[in-house]
């Protein structure tokens, strides 16, 4: 049996042997046997710190007790019939598979009729999507894995796949060998850094800056595509104007690299015939998350680097089915399978769910939830693997909004969220290893994922979802006889967008087991977008003065990432001893120079502060800027520290923009 890696947005496949244990699958486009530790540690994961009673109390105040699924359920039920749609949230995961997606959505948008049902897809890749729509007209990235094979020229900006995206790093590791040349754009000397033929260390929040003068650059030498910007692009005009008001040395002291380095990128630009630039949460957890996003795409635009083979804007996914939940239309801005809130869509899909009680608008991210939770506009908030009180910023904020909610729901298959103390209910679901279904990896490959155990008693997502779907009297619309039922109609649904680019209706469920499926496969190669214009739109965009940048009392940046063996809160991988041999849970980087000043010495206790909040941890010296710190979020309390910002277009949390200090402990 074959099932396919629930980590990252990489998507390994894995073959199940005997006593659990688990092998890539060298026939597998994707990973081609390869694997990580994080993957190859799931099978010892199945047992560990498992949550396998559903639990209800009153309060907070009060011990959880022991219930059924059937009692939990009614009592959500009811909560939900005593309010007002408008006062229900759903939170949900990119750990859910489609199938659980399709119903969480159908529930809280058809049924239900709230618009508030959001992923924390939100928190990582709400500006890569904002960024595509604006540029190309729909949610569709035009790069796959297996480009890199073709490349000339791999750009990293704001990302770091030899910790986050481990497998895709080796295949850029084997490109490397037959001659691709590697750039890395990072305020820290990254994993990744140190593989790289160019390694710019960029100041934090000036992504822009340093796009901007390469765009300059570019056309002012006629290294731009302008037959390809003239039969395929709107706002050149404008873009070039913008361009040239800028002053290019002002713009590269901006970005905090030298001339002679900018002046290297410019040639290995120039010089390379197909350009991929990838980048992950160091572009999109800004406050300009989208227009940092708006820039890389531009640049692709105008030099022609798109929509051929070995070349494009590639966002890397970070968790395993963030983008199944785009396609499904997990996000609050969307109604259903990349169609948004108009009055065409929504009469598609009152139609197609047999419903009247769509809403007429988006409705709250997963921040503003929570914004809104702290105003008291909050009843029932329903949570299904994902982790808020861990995971959002400023955690002090969320921490009292959460409280003022009467009913706090959490869907998880493990123990000691740090959500757990703050739900009134808690219901188990099936981990990976004991679900069915499918998911979609970061370059639009969607797969099965096999359970490899029997799941017993526990339901699935879809099912509690589906079961409080007919406590609420919808029966008809969610009976589903099995997993297969509801993949079927979620394909169904797809053929609900006119472009027909979301073209999943053409895959088969049981094929799918051993043949992946890629939808949306050439339908940008004639350079025909889905803009209303059909062209593609060039975005000018500068950067902003930033609200919260380093002052007396708070010297330093915040920078927050993940680390190779762990994954989120690590209610998984920190329970694996194994694991914790690269790199431990709890540690801040520091400059030598900075901890030299302050008097830090390596390993020594220290305390970092923000305007938000403080956390004690234990240093090390890297090699980063000098002025910005790194806390990995393996530290569950790394957004005691964290703003709350958020970026006003994509409203993605500001992650990597904080003023801190930091000093020895005590």
């Amino acid at each position: 049996m074959e099932t396919v890696c629930s980590y990252c947005g990489v998507g390994c496949k894995f073959e199940i042997q005997e006593h659990g244990r688990l092998r890539g699958v060298k026939s597998y486009p994707i990973n081609r046997g390869r694997s990580c530790a994080k993957g190859l540690s799931l099978s010892d994961t199945l047992e560990i710190n498992r949550l396998t009673t559903p639990l209800m109390r009153d309060t907070t105040e009060d011990a959880f007790g022991s219930a059924r699924y059937d009692e939990a359920i009614a009592r959500i039920a009811q909560a939900i019939q005593n309010t007002v749609p408008d006062r229900v949230a759903l939170y949900l995961s990119g750990q859910m598979l489609n199938e659980d997606y399709y119903v969480a959505n159908k529930l809280a948008k058809g049924f239900i009729g709230t618009p508030h049902c959001d992923t924390n897809s939100r928190t990582c890749m709400a500006s890569a999507v904002v960024g595509y729509k604006k540029t190309l007209g729909v949610d569709y990235v035009p790069v796959r894995m297996e480009d890199i094979d073709t490349t000339n020229l791999l750009i990293l900006i704001g990302a770091n796949p030899a910790e986050a995206h481990v497998v895709l790093m080796q295949r850029i590791k084997k490109a490397r060998k037959r001659g691709l040349k590697v750039v890395v754009i990072d305020p820290r000397r990254t994993a990744t850094a140190k593989e790289a033929d160019l390694y710019l260390p960029i100041r934090p929040g000036r992504d822009i800056d340093l796009i901007n003068a390469l765009m300059r650059r570019l056309i002012a030498e006629g290294f731009h595509d302008e037959a390809f910007i003239h039969a395929h692009t709107e706002g050149f005009e404008t873009l070039i104007e913008g361009l040239l008001a800028l002053d290019e040395d002002s713009l590269i002291k901006s970005a905090g690299i030298t001339t002679e380095d900018f002046e290297k990128l410019v040639t290995l630009w120039c010089e390379n015939e197909r350009i991929i630039t990838g980048w992950t949460m160091g572009l999109n957890q800004a406050l300009q998350g989208t227009e940092n996003n708006l820039a890389v795409i531009t640049l692709h635009l105008i030099t022609g680097q798109i929509n051929r083979p070995g070349c494009g804007p590639l966002s890397l996914t970070g968790q395993p089915n963030a983008m199944g939940g785009r396609e499904v239309g997990g996000l609050a801005t969307t109604l259903a399978v990349h169609l948004d809130y108009t009055e065409t869509n929504r009469a598609k899909v009152a139609e197609f769910w047999q419903t009247d009680r769509l809403p007429i608008a988006g409705g709250l991210t997963a921040y503003e939830m929570l914004q809104a939770a702290h105003r008291g506009e909050l009843d029932v908030l329903i949570i299904c693997h994902t982790d808020p009180i861990y995971h959002l910023p400023n955690r002090r904020f969320v921490e009292e909004a959460i409280a003022r909610v009467s009913l706090v729901v959490e869907i998880n298959a493990y123990e000691g969220s740090e959500t757990a103390p703050h739900a009134h209910i808690r219901l188990p679901a099936v981990p990976f290893g004991y679900k069915e279904g499918t998911q979609t990896n970061l370059d639009r490959t969607l797969t099965r994922v096999e359970a490899f155990e029997p799941k017993g008693d526990l339901l699935q997502d879809w099912e509690i979802f589906a079961r409080i779907g007919q406590a609420l009297g919808h029966e008809k619309a969610f009976d589903y006889a099995d997993t297969r039922a509801v993949f079927e109609e979620y394909q169904a649904m797809t053929r609900l967008s006119e472009r027909e680019h979301l073209n999943i209706f053409d895959a088969d469920y049981e094929a799918l087991k051993t043949e992946p499926f890629v939808w949306g496969e050439g339908v940008l190669s004639s350079n025909r977008f889905f803009t209303p214009s059909q062209r593609a739109q060039l975005h000018f965009v500068t950067t902003n003065p930033h609200p919260e940048e380093p002052d007396e009392d708070y010297p330093f940046l915040l920078l927050t990432g993940r680390t190779r063996d762990q994954w989120h809160s690590g209610s998984k991988t920190a329970q694996i001893e194994k694991l914790h041999k690269y790199k431990p849970l709890r540690f801040v980087e520091i400059h030598p120079k900075d901890a030299a000043y302050l008097g830090i010495a390596e390993g020594q206790s220290v305390t970092i502060s923000s305007r938000y909040g403080t956390l004690t941890t234990e240093a090390r010296f890297a090699d980063l800027r000098p002025g910005t710190l790194f806390i990995p979020i393996s530290d569950r309390r790394v957004n005691y520290l964290t703003s709350g910002r958020i970026d006003p277009y994509s409203k993605e949390p500001d992650y990597n923009h904080t003023a801190v200090r930091i000093g020895v402990a005590g």
